[in-house]
């Protein structure tokens, strides 16, 4: 699948998968319509146009998620493929992933006419397995057709994969204009909507299903049916859990937080629980909050989004502590050699900032979107984008030995694959998250910068720039304004954080006149008559730079990261001086006051730019001689410093370790005192 230029395809559209209405109650609007034509993220692209999407419907294949569609088809009731109810949404998501990439004006006439018979295919599948009553899900027709509908929903996922087909079917409309997808997301919706009811609706059903998703999927297709029932469906969702699901110790989940049903979402003060359900949840009730002006379901979506940030949320932007639950933690339990961070995880992380970021137009949102998908994302598929790791630990220490639930390895699929095509979508979908338009009309933002274009209708007339960059290996982005119309408008540049002290600009090659530019809260705001042929150079500060943790990350306590730019680095024990006999990566610690350098690796890992640190060999404790064998030691005793000649250590990217092989690796490195 070549990801090329053509003439003959159409402009990109400005509905991507979040499109607030005109009525929305949303300060910035996603109207805008962006390419990426070349650098860091279309090369990212390509690859997952040209491997990852084409080899999904193999993988689907040997899986068996598309042999259940065929048995539901055929009205079998023994044979189902696989050990989970929620399979079908592997296929949804493919299906996603292949209509964004469809609607992609850089797909070439070949990769379109192929993806396009997939898609027909598959919908036809689907088409095929559906119920008369709009009911679809593979696993209760064909493996559990005894069971009544819709009555194990805390761990069946029947609105789970609902919420994928009906996403999928937004996705395909948008780019295409066919219902062929759309017509069954909507008889499967308006069949939840007859089943589903508060107390005393006349309907069968009171409750939630175990993993959200259903809700941001209903908002979205009453964004783009025009139906309100849909997004009033969401809100009961939203609303019901706190106490739906009637949880008890099955399977040893005893805990309602798990499924955030342990209070409504407007009363509760932390995330809990399971991190993907979680973050679906909060997505989903921001949808419903900027749809219906809910100041209190707004309130509490900030508030949650804020305290995860704070306590819950790992350097790389990943969440998710706890392996046995693939939950939070507690407040700073952020451990980096057994991070969890659930690749699906960053992606529901990346959704639920960015309808913050169109809700309540704040910079923080789109900050930590960038964060996330440089580096809690993108470390999920190999550079060859063929190999897929589910977690994403912090530091695999010396001699690590695989343990049960760890995979720190990436593989080609997974017997639960949900990330790789979860990770499909979001890389077809990335155009629509770099800009918006203000919701009075009088501002173009930028929110990520790649090189290519972004245009968006704003009071004055359509305006459009041509955006140059090598971000993130280098801090320069150049807009060159191609067109506008003929009242002032701002074009506002986000700042990230971490150059928030350090950073410049120009219009038209010199610094911008008075009255022009403002700064706050992250965002450059450029307020001019523009014309076409204007330029505007913004250079952000890429230094390499020591970051520390929270104190109470008891974790890393004493140790340090490196980053640079938006991209948190790590080292891997191969790039280090071989170490002497017994020693290895975590013996090093990192000399603060040594600065950092950094190195152009063109050859290495598709072209990097590593950062180079000095480190010292801590040696291993005197334990004493009366008792050898005991590693522990009396306080008295001291910690022995760092010694000998100082090593110089080599940092990569962090979205590209384990492309090489599986050794050691760390992201926090002890500090030598």
């Amino acid at each position: 699948m070549t990801a090329v230029p053509s003439a003959k395809t159409p402009a990109p559209s400005p509905a991507g998968p979040v499109h607030p209405g005109p009525a929305a109650h949303a300060a910035l609007r996603a109207t805008a319509r962006a390419t990426v034509t070349a650098g860091f993220w279309a090369e990212r692209r390509r690859v997952n146009a040209e491997v990852s999407i084409p080899q999904g419907p193999q993988r689907l294949a040997e899986a068996g998620n598309l042999e259940n569609f065929r048995l539901a088809a055929a009205r079998a009731t023994e044979g189902f493929q696989g050990a989970f109810p929620f399979q079908d949404s592997d296929v949804h998501k493919w299906l996603e992933a292949a209509a964004w990439q469809l609607g992609d004006p850089a797909t070439d006439t070949e990769s379109r006419d192929e993806l396009t018979s997939r898609i027909t295919e598959f919908a036809g599948l689907l088409a095929d397995a559906q119920e008369d009553s709009g009911y679809l899900n593979t696993y209760y027709q064909v493996a559990k057709p005894e069971v009544p509908h819709f009555t194990e929903l805390k761990w069946g996922h029947e609105l789970y994969t609902a919420g994928h087909l009906i996403q999928a079917a937004v996705a395909h409309h948008r780019t295409t204009g066919s219902r062929e997808l759309l017509d069954i997301a909507v008889r499967f919706a308006d069949h939840i909507g007859e089943s589903f009811g508060p107390e005393g609706s006349g309907r069968p059903h009171d409750s939630v299903d175990g993993h959200p998703e259903i809700e941001t999927a209903l908002v979205e297709l009453a964004r783009e049916t025009g139906e309100s029932r849909y997004t009033e469906l969401a809100a009961y969702f939203v609303d019901r859990h706190g106490g739906a699901l009637g949880l008890t110790g099955d399977k040893g989940f005893d805990r309602p937080g798990y499924f955030q049903d342990h209070m409504p979402v407007r009363e509760a003060e932390a995330v809990t629980g399971h991190a993907v359900r979680q973050l679906y949840l909060l997505a989903g009730a921001a949808d419903v909050a900027t749809e219906t002006g809910d100041p209190a379901l707004r309130a509490a979506v900030e508030r949650l989004w804020t305290e995860m940030v704070a306590r819950q949320t790992y350097l790389t932007g990943g969440v998710g502590a706890h392996h046995s639950d693939e939950a939070f933690g507690q407040p700073y339990e952020l451990p980096a050699d057994r991070s969890y961070c659930e690749t699906c995880a960053a992606i529901a992380s990346v959704q639920f900032a960015w309808r913050l970021a169109l809700l309540t137009g704040e910079a923080k949102y789109s900050d930590l979107v960038e964060r996330t998908l440089y580096n809690g994302v993108l470390c999920g598929v190999s550079l060859s984008g063929d190999r897929y790791l589910y977690d994403n630990p912090l530091h695999v220490r010396d001699g690590h030995a695989d343990q049960e639930g760890d995979k720190p390895r990436r593989v080609p699929w997974f017997r639960c694959a949900c990330c790789p095509p979860n990770l499909m979508r979001l890389l077809a979908s990335l155009p629509h998250y770099l800009a918006t338009a203000s919701a009075d009309g009088g501002a173009l933002q930028v929110h990520q910068y790649a090189t290519g274009t972004v245009a968006a209708p704003l009071a004055g007339g359509e305006v459009a720039l041509r955006v140059e960059t090598d971000y993130p290996r280098q801090g320069r982005i150049a807009l060159t304004v191609t067109g506008t119309g003929e009242e002032p408008w701002t074009l506002t540049l986000r700042v990230p954080h971490w150059s928030a002290d350090a950073w410049t600009v120009t219009v038209n090659g010199a610094e911008p006149a008075a009255g022009v530019a403002e700064f706050a809260d992250g965002w450059l705001r450029l307020d001019r008559a523009w014309t076409e042929g204007d330029t505007v150079v913004l250079d952000l500060d890429l230094a390499p730079r020591f970051t520390l943790a929270d104190p109470r990350v008891d974790a890393v306590r004493g140790c340090a990261a490196i980053e640079r730019g938006p991209l948190v680095h790590c080292v891997e024990a191969l790039d280090q001086p071989a170490p002497p006999a017994g020693s290895g990566l975590d013996d090093l610690a990192v000399d603060l006051a040594a600065g950092l350098g950094t190195v152009d690796r063109p050859e290495l890992l598709g072209g990097v730019t590593t950062v180079t640190a000095t480190a010292r060999r801590r040696p291993r404790p005197d334990t004493g001689a009366s008792a050898p064998w005991w590693p522990y030691r009396p306080a008295t005793a001291g910690t022995p410093a760092p010694a000998g000649d100082p090593v110089t250590l080599t940092a990569i990217p962090y979205y590209a370790w384990a492309n090489r092989d599986n050794g050691a690796m760390r992201v926090f490195l002890p500090i030598a005192e």
